[in-house]
């Protein structure tokens, strides 16, 4: 039977199921098999907190959604055109985002009267016409599986389990995906339990020559690939981008990578990879708590490593103490909050940008910190990098904002010459020359960075004290003095003031667009992707990206000044707009959105545009 195959620009496809399904295992294998043909792609996992949430029912969903292309993308898509729901539960909370005539591939054998009643279905869906506005594909995914891998030494139930490979097979034949990766994924990973290996190989291919010679396919779709800038590229996600930004400043910096970490959703896999990379010298250290962990750090990083505490929000509330004393012992520390939505475990899955007044200001005393926020996943590794160079270089803890979006969300990242990273130079503080008189000063300053001196433990002739309590200017003497005081604290936050951060750029193509979108942190490919809407109809918009949050850029009050209006979109209530109105003046329009996800670019384009029209 010859088949129609259709050429497309681009697609958006979820995979849906029970969190026991293996729904995020599919979307990573589609998605390096299509990082692997060579499109452009952005990745949305979706999963519950729970370990195990109760099979069958809509708090145990588990989605993974990847859109690739043809061309530059910057988002993982705003609705799928195709949806693989693995059981009713994953049709009823997906079905809402899809826009008609979207196709859906069901596994029919899920829909049981028990399986439909967890949803509250009273009928099956797929036996009347509340699914007419889509093409509906009703396949047994699971009794073909089973069917499949009859003759094979295993339980039904265990045969049960590979459906979803069965379902990698046929989407990987519906958009010509290639093969040969995934079949030598599955070996390895069970390259210890041969026959799971087979088994799984088998369900795979099954499922391609199922597409290949059902009649339920007539059509299959091809994506060429993308037009990238040449290089040489791999898929990422961001938590792997930041491990691997940290080592690469470990390596341009010539200090030992030291993690102290607990572990603690979106964040653990940074601690998880960073393990896997001791041939670079990083030492992991899983501590008992994040008091711990950062404390750990802070040590280690007084002892002449680059120092690094990874944790979410509910961390950084119990590593604030020990900042503080980062703050005031003067000494390099990368604190990296991957951002989950709160408050307390609120929903730590899920995706939010509320941190930012946290990392400003959530410090006893005046504690000022420079704060850095990533923009992509790709962006994460640069992010890290730029977290290493200030605080080394100005002797400050910094805080590095991602967030589960980032975090959790892959896209191909073009592999940095490392001839283009920049050198991180320590500068450790050298012994005084006895024959000359010299005295070691801890708090004797750069007068470029006003960084003090990074003095090794051990080292002759650099004795000094350390702690919490306030030190004397220049010779780190304790001292009470009211005066003294006054000028450390002033000292400290010049120091943050006078950070070297690059200037805010603008997009604004034609140079007379009035209307300015900001942004910072994970909006950007949303904001971006709006943008590009409103100007291929016609409007005029700039856009802006922070990535530094303090300091900064020195141009900031300049750009916000010289457009009429500013549009300030936030996973939060407004927290870097109240900012930026303090700061400047400028009655920026926030946009507030805080469901746990990112923008969608289309919501965006419709916002862009009202505040066009409002001119």
């Amino acid at each position: 039977m010859t088949k129609q195959v259709q050429q497309l620009d681009r697609v958006i496809i979820r995979f849906a199921g029970d969190s026991g399904d293996g729904m995020q295992l599919t979307g990573d294998r589609f998605t390096a098999e299509t990082a692997e043909f060579g499109n452009d792609l952005s990745t949305l996992p979706n999963f519950p907190a729970e370990i195990r949430a109760p099979a069958g029912t809509l708090p145990g969903v588990s989605s993974f959604q990847l859109h690739f292309a043809d061309h530059d993308i910057l988002t993982p898509g705003d609705a799928p055109n195709v949806l693989v729901a693995m059981n009713p539960a994953a049709l009823k909370a997906n079905l809402g985002d899809l826009p008609k005539g979207a196709d859906i591939i069901v596994n029919t054998d899920e829909f049981t009267k028990r399986n439909l009643a967890k949803v509250g279905y009273a009928a099956s869906p797929l036996d009347d016409d509340s699914l007419a506005e889509w093409r509906v594909h009703a396949v047994p995914l699971t009794s073909l599986t089973v069917g499949a891998l009859d003759g094979f030494d295993m339980s039904k139930k265990d045969a049960e389990r590979a459906k979803n490979m069965f379902a990698l097979g046929l989407l990987s034949w519906l958009y010509h995906r290639p093969t040969e990766a995934t079949i030598q994924f599955l070996e390895t990973k069970f390259a210890k339990k041969p026959v799971i290996a087979k088994a799984n190989i088998a369900a795979f291919q099954a499922g391609w020559n199922y597409g290949e010679t059902t009649e339920s396919f007539s059509v299959s779709y091809e994506v060429k690939p993308a037009k990238l800038e040449s290089g040489v590229y791999r898929n990422i996600s961001g938590n792997q981008a930041l491990a691997y930004g940290l080592v690469a400043a470990s390596v341009q910096s010539g200090l030992p990578l030291f993690l102290g970490s607990y572990p603690i959703t979106p964040a653990s896999d940074i601690l998880h990879e960073l393990s896997r990379h001791k041939n670079f010298g990083v030492r992991t250290f899983q501590a008992e708590d994040e008091i711990a962990g950062v404390g750990a750090a802070l040590g280690a990083s007084f002892g002449g490593a680059l120092g690094v505490t990874t944790t979410s929000g509910p961390g950084v509330v119990l590593k604030g103490e020990t900042v503080g004393l980062a703050v005031t012992t003067e000494l390099p520390l990368i604190l990296v909050d991957v951002q989950r939505a709160g408050p307390s475990t609120g929903m730590p899955t899920k995706t939010e940008q509320a941190d930012l007044l946290m990392a400003m200001f959530g410090r006893n005393g005046e504690s000022p910190v420079p704060i850095v926020a990533a923009a992509t996943p790709s962006d994460c590794f640069h992010a890290a990098i730029e977290a290493a160079r200030i605080a080394v270089t100005y002797r400050t803890p910094v805080i590095l904002l991602s967030d589960g979006y980032l975090a959790n969300g892959s896209e191909p990242w073009r592999i940095p010459e490392v001839s283009a990273l920049p050198v991180i130079t320590p500068g450790f503080a050298a012994a005084p020359n006895d024959d000359d008189g010299e005295t070691f000063h801890p708090f004797k300053r750069d007068p470029r960075t006003l960084a003090r001196p990074w003095a090794v433990p051990g080292t002759a002739g650099l004795e000094h004290r350390i702690g919490g309590i306030e030190k004397a200017d220049v010779t780190g003497n304790i001292s009470y003095d009211p005066n003294n005081h006054d000028t450390m604290v002033r000292l400290r936050q010049s120091k943050i003031d006078g950070i070297d951060v690059p200037d805010l750029e603008v997009d604004d193509p034609d140079g007379d667009a009035r209307v300015l979108v900001l942004g910072w942190g994970s909006t950007y490919g949303p904001i971006a992707a709006a943008a590009r809407r409103v100007r291929r109809a016609g409007g005029k918009v700039a856009q802006a990206h922070l990535r530094h949050l303090n300091p900064l850029p020195k141009n900031t009050g300049e750009v916000l000044k010289s457009y009429d209006k500013v549009l300030l979109p936030e996973i939060n209530l407004g927290q870097l707009a109240l900012l930026l109105r303090a700061r400047f003046l400028v009655d920026v329009i926030s946009y507030n959105r805080v469901r746990g996800l990112p923008f969608k670019a289309e919501e965006l384009a419709g916002v862009i545009q009202d505040v066009i029209d409002s001119e």
